[in-house]
């Protein structure tokens, strides 16, 4: 009995083992059937859809950058599913214009981004971008497209901006860092970029967004985001040097992006001065992408106890080549010492007091130095003037004589000093130049060279008192014989007078030899 329980349990035992192990083959064949069936459709799909096949990939470029595109060579993948090109060319419009070179691009794709039309990533090796000369009037429109590249990478791409004159140099930008993200038809894009700027050098940081294009009118595209810009050389201008750091952000279209920041630049250097000064400024202005031109709406300019206010373009002007920077300077209430302390080489500035002044700059392109380029015009005053020691002493003495008192031990006088002038070529002419002082009112006209600091300036002066007494010795003498000469019937007498030497040492004289005329 026993027995015969043990071998019905046995045979029970084994038909499940049986059933099972059935079970299992039909479900490996069923599986097998399955895998094969995915394995056909996935290849009849991939036959038909496969995104990153060489022709699917160059007519998706073509269509994006509006030009055509030649690739030297094509490397598929499939784990993950994607493709390697190498030797890309972007060729623009009728004349075929070279937009874009990149010597390798890796498309990192996924199964389920084919499903999505979503790429998570691409890079881009050794690329190049050239930008043609601004007002060419160069046209793109992109296609309608569905495909999203999660991010995009171009480390180490050369943007070169070309000019229309053949024989001039390409201004080249050398991007370190570059990344997109959410690059779609249609949608704004992110973007990170790190740039070596060549002019002046400085490294631009910047984040923010980029769109989406405005096909057919290119000036509508937004753009906005923050920068930085950090240690740029000034010294690439020539005759000014320094290290500027700048921060701000932007916002708007191509054709009006606005910019609003601050500069601070610790160690600003006018090299014919040779003193650091620090210089700071805070700018709120706009950009006109499509012409490459600025306009300052307001500057203000903080150098020692001095604010300037600036406005004006730095723009390109009809018929001529390059930008001409065309400014608007003014200042109240401040201080002459801070504006002289950046042009001459003394310890100290020649004079000290409270300044006022508005003056239209103008600064054309070119290659001569800086002070021989900028034209200026404009008019100044300042108050309660006082000059360094040993010209101060000849003022005091002028002012004591034209007062009529002892000139041994003369008392410290202040200086009013106003005037309206022209600098064309580094020499300033001035229409008119009216110098104050205590018993004397002189004006004058002449010249000054802001190059080799050579003053000569001649007119008149009104005294209080006798001409003789305004000097001593043989002039003295000579004066006293010319009193009667020019004895006037209103107070105080006129007497032509002159101002030479340099900035730094200036020689007050009498111009014997001028004839006379009525104050104006």
């Amino acid at each position: 009995m026993a027995s015969t329980i043990g071998i019905a349990g046995s045979r029970t035992s084994e038909d499940a083992s049986l059933r099972s192990s059935v079970r299992l083959r039909k479900l490996a064949i069923v599986l097998g059937i399955s895998f094969l069936a995915i394995a056909c459709v996935g290849a009849i799909l991939s036959a038909k859809y496969w995104p990153f096949s060489e022709k699917e990939v160059r007519e998706d470029l073509a269509e994006a950058t509006d030009s055509t595109v030649t690739i030297r060579s094509y490397h598929p993948t499939y784990f993950p599913p994607g493709c390697t090109l190498e030797g890309i060319e972007f060729h623009h419009g009728a004349k075929q214009f070279k937009l874009i070179t990149i010597d390798k691009l890796v498309v990192d794709g996924s199964y389920i981004g084919i499903l999505s039309r979503h790429v998570p990533h691409i890079t881009a090796l050794g690329a190049k971008v050239f930008v043609p000369p601004f007002g060419e009037n160069v046209q793109f429109h992109s296609q309608h497209s569905n495909i999203v590249v999660d991010e995009l990478i171009a480390n180490g791409t050369e943007v070169e901006f070309l000019s229309a004159d053949a024989h001039r140099k390409p201004l080249v930008f050398d991007v370190h860092e570059a990344l997109l993200r959410s690059v779609r038809w249609g949608s704004p894009l992110q973007y990170h970029l790190k740039i070596h700027n060549p002019d002046p050098p400085g490294e631009i940081a910047v984040d923010g967004k980029f769109g989406p294009w405005a096909d057919g009118h290119p000036q509508d595209t937004p753009m906005s985001g923050k920068f930085t810009f950090d240690h740029a050389d000034l010294g690439a201008y020539g005759g000014i040097d320094g290290t500027l750091d700048s921060k701000g952000e932007f916002g708007g279209v191509f054709k009006h992006i606005n910019v609003s920041g601050t500069t601070n630049t610790p160690d600003f250097v006018v090299l014919s001065g040779g003193h650091k000064h620090r210089l700071s400024t805070h700018f709120d202005a706009y950009v006109d992408v499509t012409r490459g031109d600025t306009f300052l709406n307001r500057v203000e300019v903080h150098l020692g106890r001095t604010l300037l206010l600036a406005r004006g373009s730095i723009a390109s002007s009809p018929g001529a080549k390059g930008k001409m920077a065309d400014l608007y300077f003014s200042a109240n209430h401040g201080r002459i010492e801070d504006i002289l302390g950046l042009f001459v080489s003394a310890p100290r500035s020649p004079m000290s007091g409270d300044l006022s002044l508005m003056t239209h700059a103008q600064l054309p392109p070119g290659d001569d130095p800086f002070l021989q380029r900028v034209k200026l015009d404009g008019r100044f005053g300042i108050d309660d003037g006082s000059f360094k020691p040993a010209t101060q002493k000849d003022v005091n003495e002028l002012s004591a004589g034209a007062r009529g008192q002892n000139k041994d031990d003369p008392e410290t006088v202040l200086s009013d000093l106003k005037g309206e002038f022209n600098l064309v070529g580094g020499v300033s002419n001035f229409s008119y130049l009216d110098f104050q002082v205590a018993g004397a009112h002189a004006r004058l006209h002449g010249t000054y060279n802001v190059v080799n600091y050579r003053v000569g300036l001649h007119g008149q002066m009104r005294v209080d008192t006798q001409i003789s007494k305004t000097s001593s010795g043989f002039k003295a003498l000579l004066l006293k014989v010319m009193d009667p000469i020019f004895k006037k019937k209103k107070k105080g007498e006129i007497v032509p007078v002159h101002i030479l030497g340099t900035y730094e040492k200036p020689q007050f004289g009498l111009d014997f030899g001028q004839d006379q005329g009525k104050s104006k």
